[in-house]
């Protein structure tokens, strides 16, 4: 009776978590604190922050069976879904929502929603602004490439610097959809939320050091009233222009523009209301959950996610600085009138990025008012993110 007791203490230990804990799960659950941390106490960007952060927390307990990253390796050249079907945990079976882009796309139906693109209508120009931005995506592209990853894995990293997390995911589970990766879909996704949750602290000095006194004070003009004729055309009309001239990038600007209509046409109050509400409160527990249980330590705790952060940062620096120079650029064309504060609202991080424009712009003169033509840079901005993550997908095989 007593070895039977003996032999049953054993076997409760051995499959214990505490038999299976190593010191690099004990390092990545101090790391899940810090970002619960900066997502309670600073309240950087809670809403996926947090979830990101418990899911990196109970991936990282031993034994749990909650996430199995094998089940998601090439098995004959494709992923058996099936078999995750069967023998995956609860965060496998969410993680699925990841793997084939549902996720992503259904944030992107929700923003559509909460988006106004009124000032980008009213301000044509903003779309340049939005451009220029998206170079910081293309220039760390090659920058990745230098220091040794793969096109894939240069891909995955350099979208981190639209500053757009649905938009980093997507892409990034597209092109690391199995196979030898240095990096994982999860580590760009942390990449791309810490980076959106630092925007206060990484870009004012960026602005401040691009721009003179005198271009940070420029008033601009109140934008025009935008008609809701123009309102209802716009989604259907930039669904159908991208979707012909950059189709990989249909299925984010799709849903993206499909909200925006529920939100215009006022006739379908109801789905509008459920899809920036309910579905999107759903679909961010069920994302960030996931994306977090996939930062398992072997994965994070290397040279290689450094890197990643590395570049990640330079990314959206990059941007920024690119949507600044041409903000400088049309403040010269157009002799004055544009202040170039407001280009570096062409990342897509919204609406932070505006309202970091506006913030700066006031320093310098209080009575300054930068919002409205901010956010028409910065929904341009997530417009072209989109477009950008669409040429990555059509340039490179995956």
């Amino acid at each position: 009776m007593l070895d039977m007791f003996v032999d049953t203490i054993k076997d409760l230990i051995s499959e214990s978590g505490l038999a299976a804990f190593t010191w690099q799960n004990g390092v990545m659950i101090l790391v899940s604190f810090v970002f619960m941390y900066f997502a309670i106490k600073k309240q950087y960007e809670p809403l996926l922050l947090l979830p990101i952060a418990f899911g990196m927390l109970l991936t990282n307990l031993p034994n749990t069976g909650m996430y199995h990253p094998e089940l998601f390796e090439l098995v004959d050249g494709h992923i058996d879904y099936g078999n995750v079907l069967r023998e995956g945990g609860l965060l496998d079976i969410l993680y699925l929502g990841v793997k084939l882009q549902i996720y992503p796309s259904l944030i992107f139906l929700g923003i559509g929603c909460m988006t106004d693109f009124s000032p980008l209508i009213a301000s044509p120009k903003s779309f340049l602004l939005g451009a220029a931005a998206q170079a910081g995506i293309f220039l760390t592209f090659i920058g990745a490439a230098l220091l040794g990853f793969n096109a894939n894995e240069a891909g995955s990293i350099a979208i981190i610097g639209g500053a757009d997390g649905p938009t980093s995911i997507y892409v990034s589970s597209k092109l690391l959809n199995g196979g030898d990766y240095k990096v994982e879909v999860g580590t760009i996704a942390l990449a791309a939320y810490t980076y959106m949750a630092l925007v206060p602290l990484i870009q004012p000095p960026i602005m401040k050091a691009l721009t003179t006194k005198k271009e940070r004070a420029v008033k601009m003009p109140q934008l025009r009233t935008v008609s809701k004729t123009e309102k209802i055309i716009f989604p259907i009309a930039i669904t159908i222009i991208i979707a012909l001239l950059v189709p990989s990038a249909a299925p984010l600007v799709g849903m993206l523009m499909l909200g925006n209509l529920f939100k215009e046409s006022g006739v379908v109050d109801r789905l509008s209301k459920t899809a920036q509400n309910e579905l999107m409160n759903i679909i961010t527990i069920f994302l960030g959950i996931s994306v977090g249980a996939t930062t398992v330590a072997s994965k994070v705790i290397t040279w290689d996610f450094l890197k990643v952060m590395l570049l990640g940062v330079v990314a959206f620096s990059v941007g920024t600085a690119c949507g600044l120079l041409f903000g400088k650029i049309m403040y010269a064309v157009t002799k004055g009138k544009v202040n170039p504060l407001i280009g570096s609202a062409g990342v897509s991080a919204v609406p932070m990025a505006a309202r970091i424009s506006q913030k700066v712009g006031a320093q310098e003169d209080p009575t300054n008012f930068l919002l409205m033509h901010a956010m028409g840079a910065n929904v341009a901005g997530v417009i072209g993110s989109a477009v950008a993550a669409g040429v990555l997908l059509s340039i490179i095989p995956y």
